[in-house]
């Protein structure tokens, strides 16, 4: 499979669903049946990421169809499933499924550190040239795995999967809705779904984001910023049938905080100083005028100006402006010795089956 991560101009963000929200399930299902994988799609390894948290009862049923639609493509696959720790019989059913077949492999955190962390780490250890990731809940459909290959052989980068037909409660979507409104608006990336987790990336785009926090549902944005191609592809979805959502609204206002985060990485990463700059630059010159100013009535009119308020107003406009601009330098040095090395370390693994973590480095 060609990859494009090297085209220097910039992306664009394709979509292989019709424009309106309101497609017709007979219009998707043509769609997917038209879907035939070409040799050109199958990757050498595939790797599937899945994070899960306390997902004990969902694990048979997904690895069960898992290899029942990889081994009818003929796709050399991993699944390399992240516990995050999971209080319930989670890791116990992994073990198991390992014991059955070696093309399963594991990492286990200490605690429950978070989706995106989960998906770093998966990233990390994952070997395939093309990585699929998804959630544990039985929510995503395997069925749809040949159809993101066939994407992705069309020459993307990236392809996230839009649950247009979307089977959560009105509690879960309607924030969901808002906050992809949001983030379209923010990053100019026009993706309908960003909460989605069914996602397929080439692995150059693994190695190329960094996740953290809850950045995990920014990665089509973290992507397109790193000149990757970014596409969509509306998905089948269906009802959670065992255990509990792990969302509620309190990520609606984690989403957008993160947001801001991601604005700023993907914006003035490489250069703060055009972020600390412009509202440096209009303090000084404020300051200076109003300077200029008392300066007149002084020297002109003989007013007095020490006392006057303006003239404590002209210093603080004065100083702000020039602690923008340090912050601003500040910034182009960290941004110039920060270019870290993107190496595969792991962070807060407490165990792992199938995985050699000498191979990592692993922080605490």
């Amino acid at each position: 499979m060609a990859s494009t991560a090297g085209n220097a101009a910039p992306q664009a963000i394709a979509s292989s669903a019709p424009a309106r929200a309101t497609t017709t399930d007979t219009v998707v299902e043509t769609e997917r049946a038209a879907a035939a994988l070409s040799p050109s799609a199958v990757p050498t390894l595939l790797s599937i990421v899945v994070p899960v948290y306390n997902e004990e009862g969902n694990l048979d049923a997904l690895y069960a169809r898992l290899l029942e639609v990889l081994d009818r493509e003929a796709i050399p696959f991993e699944i390399v499933f992240v516990d995050d720790g999971s209080k319930d019989g989670t890791w116990k059913v992994i073990e198991r499924l390992r014991e059955n077949d070696s093309r399963v492999r594991a990492l286990r955190h200490r605690r429950n550190f978070g989706k995106a962390q989960g998906l770093a780490n998966g990233f990390a250890v994952a070997q395939g040239d093309v990585v699929i990731t998804m959630d544990g809940d039985l929510q995503d459909d395997p069925d749809e795995l040949p159809r993101f290959l066939a994407k992705l052989d069309e020459g993307y980068d990236l392809v996230s999967g839009w649950k247009q037909r979307r089977q959560d409660p009105l509690g879960k979507t309607a924030p969901s809705k808002v906050f992809n409104w949001t983030v379209r608006k923010a990053s100019g990336v026009q993706l309908h779904d960003f909460n989605c987790g069914f996602k397929a990336y080439r692995k150059e785009v693994t190695e190329n984001i960094r996740l953290y926090g809850e950045l995990h549902r920014f990665t089509p944005v973290l992507a397109n910023a790193e000149g990757f191609q970014v596409a969509e592809l509306p998905v089948k979805h269906h009802p959670r049938t065992w255990g509990n959502s792990k969302y509620g609204w309190s990520r609606l206002v984690k989403g957008f905080l993160d947001l801001l985060t991601v604005v700023f990485l993907t914006n003035y990463r490489q250069r703060p100083m055009h972020l600390f700059g412009i509202p440096g630059i209009i303090s000084i010159f404020l300051g200076v005028l109003l300077g200029v100013y008392l300066s007149i009535e002084r020297l002109l009119l003989d007013e007095q100006i020490g006392t006057r308020p303006l003239l404590w107003l002209t210093v603080l406009l004065i100083m702000v402006g020039t602690q923008f601009f340090g912050l601003g330098l500040l910034g182009e040095f960290l941004a110039h010795d920060n270019q870290r090395d993107r190496g595969t370390n792991l962070v807060s693994v407490r165990e792992a089956i199938g995985i050699d973590l000498s191979d990592a480095a692993i922080n605490a």
